[in-house]
């Protein structure tokens, strides 16, 4: 039986727990729930299942969030517990908005948080003033300050180490003649900072940098600015590779590339469409792929879970991570996928999370061809 098949049944179980527990309430307290669509009653399942949870992403620029974590999150909650009320979210970068997001969650009795932190230092405050609560906070996709409960991501390390990994064997023998920049993330996001040094622990001794820099909200517009700095900096004729932390800055790195007549290897992460076609034109070099519904699974499932009031066991929260004020927290890590023009029809396309007909649009037929998609 696989991982992933334990952790449903144990969620399943802990669901039917919490169910069976419920019923055993008195009607006053199976009625006062508020916020189902299917109104309160005395059983069982009306009241575990009308538990709000909400859920708090942090921006909108980058395409994930919104067309695909909100909605797998949410299919999986209800899939596990119909009833639930999901108060939804987004804080726009904003990481005072984020707090005051929280407030309102608190304010609305959400039991159970689901939080993707814009900042994960600021956010420890209202971490805390949950936890004070009594409710529950599964911290998702970035490790937030504070006493959390629980957390899923990917390995955060270890993308960066793959995409350093890819940069040094792309740039290959021409490493002794020149010098790679980097355009890390954001400077408030701790998984920015694992990349980065997961990157340099592959990079370094094996590329010279000539420039880096840590980019303010993985702004697409500022890494175009740090790149055509850094070539300026190093010399078009001296650069032989960029690292970008992820696709959304890749693209600014690219026309500040193309700009200076450059085609040298370069990284990104989240597997977005315009990544993946960079990389089937040439001018991207790979990216990291992490298939996002075993990670939104993963939060639905620890959701659920917490809402059901039920420890969590190994079968959901496999290890345990720190985080930057020093809290140990349960964890599940996933494991992340390099993606290259020879693995796209094996890995995005094979997943569905992008049809070749939505890859290989006009401008890039030709190429979709020469790499074996059409």
């Amino acid at each position: 039986m696989s991982i992933r098949l334990r952790r449903v049944l144990a969620v399943t179980a802990v669901v039917s727990l919490g169910l069976g527990a419920a019923s055993c309430g008195s009607a006053k307290q199976s009625s006062s729930g508020g916020g189902s669509s299917g109104g309160a009653s005395a059983s069982g399942t009306a009241a575990v299942g009308a538990v709000r949870i909400g859920l708090l992403l942090p921006e909108t620029k980058t395409t994930r969030y919104e067309q695909f974590d909100r909605p797998l999150i949410e299919a999986k909650i209800k899939q596990l517990a119909p009833q639930a009320q999901i108060d939804y979210y987004n804080a726009n970068q904003d990481a005072t908005l984020q707090q005051t997001q929280v407030d309102t969650a608190l304010t609305k009795g959400d039991k159970v948080l689901i939080l993707d932190a814009v900042d994960s230092k600021s956010i420890q405050s209202s971490v805390q003033k949950a936890h004070d609560a009594g409710v529950k906070v599964l911290a998702y996709d970035r490790l937030a300050q504070g006493p959390a409960d629980a957390y899923v991501s990917f390995d955060n390390r270890k993308v960066g180490e793959l995409q350093g990994q890819a940069l040094v064997a792309a740039v290959g023998d021409k490493a002794g003649s020149g010098e790679i920049f980097m355009i890390n993330g954001s400077p408030t996001d701790p998984n920015a900072a694992d990349f980065k040094a997961g990157a340099h622990s592959a990079i370094d001794g094996k590329l010279k940098i000539g420039k880096e820099y840590d980019t303010p909200q993985w702004d697409a517009n500022v890494a175009n600015q740090e790149a055509a700095a850094a070539i300026t900096a190093i010399g078009a004729k001296n650069v032989v590779g960029a690292y970008s932390a992820n696709d959304s800055m890749a693209a600014g790195v690219g026309t500040a590339l193309k700009a200076a007549d450059l085609s040298v290897p370069l990284t990104g992460q989240d597997a977005q469409l315009d990544g993946i076609q960079r990389i089937v034109a040439g001018t991207q070099t790979m990216t990291i792929y992490k298939p996002l519904k075993p990670e939104t699974d993963a939060a639905g499932q620890i959701a659920v879970a917490l809402a059901a009031g039920t420890a969590l066991d190994s079968t959901l929260v496999p290890t345990t991570v720190t985080n930057g004020s020093g809290n140990k927290v349960p964890a599940d890590l996933l494991t992340p996928i390099v993606v290259t023009k020879d693995k796209i029809k094996d890995t995005v396309v094979a997943d569905g999370f992008y049809t070749v007909a939505q890859i290989c649009t006009s401008d890039y037929a030709a190429a979709c061809k020469s790499v074996g998609l059409q």
